[in-house]
């Protein structure tokens, strides 16, 4: 049995599954079908990146699902589904869209909407540099929670990452002024991030409420792969309770520890990272040595794919 994580934002890189675009036309049928329901030339910002676009939250996502399902898509082509046994999927904030599309829960049209959507709303979310997010290096979830409350500090988890690695979010004077509570209590190293708001907090309710009605009208699909949830941490093929848990994760924590522990109770023993990047496998890592990791952002790694089955 395997299961397939795809990651969020972050892991974007110019030039990702460029090689994947140039050699298999279901690759380029990915950019191309992009491209054609959300009028972006997806190809260009992620190839080119002029005026730095694929860093931009408005863009990051959707270049991020389409460089992930365009893997994906070869993937599935050049190795025999049934050989996979692919049971799960989830995926990290927007990579938990890619997953629900990797599925068949939702379409990849669908899914491109969603995302172009999402992107907006959240670039737009608040003012621009007055919210953030910071990671703590060196403290768990549950210690960084007993700090935030012991101290009345007015900042909220948004990602528990690993047991190593947590992210916060508030107004950027406040992750400032907390920077050195969070030291003085064993903080390896606190870092604020490279993004445009505070995500996955009450910041986001607005955004929230907005995206829920736009979800709301998408047809979310039964399927024999199961999805686990950000929000909830649990796992379902529940079309319904899949669409529910969706419609909150915007403005709440994603829980990734609690996702990969969750998995962890089904006993699978392989997991395959699809998309940009390696770092959800260096997360489950740090979460347990139950899985046999493996990496997708390659040609070379799908023929090593081949290899191993």
């Amino acid at each position: 049995m395997t299961t397939i994580v795809f990651p969020g934002q972050g892991s974007q890189f110019v030039g990702m599954s460029k090689d994947f675009y140039d050699n298999f036309n279901v690759s380029r049928e990915v950019f191309e079908l992009t491209s054609d329901i959300t009028k972006i030339d997806i190809k260009k910002i992620i190839f080119e990146n002029q005026s730095d676009l694929l860093n931009q939250t408005q863009y990051t996502q959707l270049a991020i699902f389409c460089a992930s399902l365009s893997i994906y898509k070869v993937l599935i082509n050049e190795i025999n589904i049934n050989n996979l046994d692919i049971t799960c999927m989830l995926g990290h904030s927007l990579g938990e869209y890619s997953a629900l599309a990797s599925a068949n829960i939702i379409s990849f049209e669908d899914c491109a909407r969603l995302l172009k959507i999402r992107g907006e709303l959240m670039q737009k979310s608040f003012e621009p540099n007055l919210s953030g997010m910071a990671a703590i290096i060196g403290i768990n979830c549950e210690n960084v929670d007993k700090i935030i409350t012991e101290n009345n500090l007015e900042i909220s988890i948004a990602n528990d990452n690993s047991p190593q690695q947590v992210v916060i979010s508030g107004i950027k004077k406040n992750l400032l002024n907390c920077e050195e509570i969070f030291k003085t209590h064993g903080a390896k190293k606190f870092i604020i991030l490279n993004v445009s708001a505070a995500f996955h907090s009450n910041f986001m309710d607005i955004a929230q409420n907005k995206m829920t009605d736009f979800i709301n009208n998408i047809v979310f699909r039964d399927s024999p792969i199961s999805i686990i949830s950000n929000y909830s941490a649990q796992i379902s093929k529940n079309n319904k309770i899949i669409k529910e848990n969706l419609t909150k994760q915007m403005s709440n924590r994603v829980r990734w520890v609690e996702s990969i522990n969750s998995l962890i109770e089904t006993k699978e023993t392989k997991i395959i990272e699809i998309g940009p990047g390696k770092v959800l496998t260096g997360l489950i890592r740090r979460i347990t040595d139950n899985f046999d990791i493996k990496n997708i952002e390659k040609i070379h790694d799908i023929e090593n794919l081949k290899n191993d089955l």
